[in-house]
């Protein structure tokens, strides 16, 4: 057999022990990592990964298997973070009740993927896109190309916190795979001197100084990467799986959905009023033409739609109704959501 595929193969069926027989001598840490004991970056995102040291020499098939083998690791380092995930949609929810806002803000790929997060509440969910913001290093032109430097200069993080009106009714996630960037410290130092809640995402454990500056720490341990310091891999997988927890989670907290039905779009596209009208048609039972007349009638709006058809309310007192039912359509409506076929 090949020798790399007979590490593959012995990897995924060896204790940590046997693995560091087929590699060499590590150094285990927590979510199955192991890193070299000697020369090592003290940030595990930044360290080589001796489960793929040869894989330059792997063929196609056997790349797949061992990023696969890798990505299996970011789901239990998620799943190890879920209290400070449920913490986090709180501090959101709490935000947006307030009339404040969600904040990420980061560098390279953990700013990106804050960016991207944010832009996808509003056709989503139905919200202003002022309520979800993603804040990048370098601005708009980081998003398609590299600014190198950009993370590295603190004054640049508050400045942006300034920029924005950061207060009290906020709350500010800064994303740093690595648990370094000084421009995340720099905007969490200033937001938190501003009264606003602020955590921290990261996939290497922070300095004990900034944990200490946070309301809330999501650290999803991935350890490193199959390419080394290539975080847009196992860290960025992770980002994404919590940062999507996050927003849906505070969403689904405000309101914006019924059961998991997403009933606070707004039709703006073909897509979005097909979808629009049908989950109309699901909830009330009427007809495609009768369920465009009734979002129509509501101002485009889906969720005071079936209020309207559900309790035979005008737009207004819908409107009225969900208000006073903190925006949770299931407080309102005399039915639970309809069973899934």
């Amino acid at each position: 057999m090949h020798e790399l595929s007979w590490k593959i193969s012995c990897y995924r069926r060896a204790t940590p022990h046997k693995l560091a027989r087929v590699t060499r001598r590590v150094t285990s840490f927590p979510h199955g990592e192991f890193v070299t004991a000697s020369h090592s970056d003290p940030r595990f995102t930044e360290r080589r990964n001796p489960r793929t040291a040869d894989i330059d020499l792997a063929s196609p098939r056997e790349i797949v298997d061992l990023l696969h083998a890798e990505d299996r690791f970011v789901l239990d380092a998620v799943a190890t973070q879920r209290d400070a995930i449920a913490r986090a949609i709180e501090l959101a929810e709490q935000a947006f009740r307030a009339g404040g806002r969600l904040f990420y803000i980061g560098a390279g790929t953990s700013g990106r993927l804050g960016v991207l997060d944010a832009s996808e509440c509003p056709p989503t969910f139905g919200t202003d896109p002022d309520m979800v913001q993603g804040i990048i290093a370098g601005g708009l032109p980081a998003l398609t190309q590299s600014q190198e430097g950009a993370e590295d200069v603190v004054a640049d993080g508050a400045a942006a916190m300034e920029a924005r009106h950061v207060g009290a009714r906020d709350f500010v996630l800064g994303i740093a795979a690595s648990g370094t960037t000084p421009y995340v410290r720099g905007a969490l130092e200033r937001a938190a001197a501003l009264g606003a809640h602020t955590g921290i995402l990261a996939c290497s454990p922070p300095a004990d100084s900034l944990l200490a500056l946070v309301d809330v720490a999501i650290l999803p341990i991935t350890g490193a990467e199959a390419v080394t310091g290539s975080t847009r891999m196992k860290a960025g997988t992770a980002t994404k799986l919590v940062l999507n927890a996050i927003s849906t989670g505070a969403m689904i907290r405000i309101g914006k959905t019924f059961g998991n039905l997403m009933v606070d779009l707004r039709a703006m596209s073909a897509k979005l009023v097909d979808r629009g009208e049908r989950v109309v048609m699901e909830v009330t039972g009427v007809e495609r033409a009768e369920a465009r007349r009734f979002i129509g009638e509501a101002g485009g709006s889906v969720r005071i739609a079936i209020v309207m058809q559900q309790r035979g309310f005008t737009r207004g007192e819908a409107e009225r109704a969900l208000h006073d039912a903190g925006g949770v359509v299931r407080r309102v409506l005399p039915n639970a959501p309809p069973p899934v076929a």
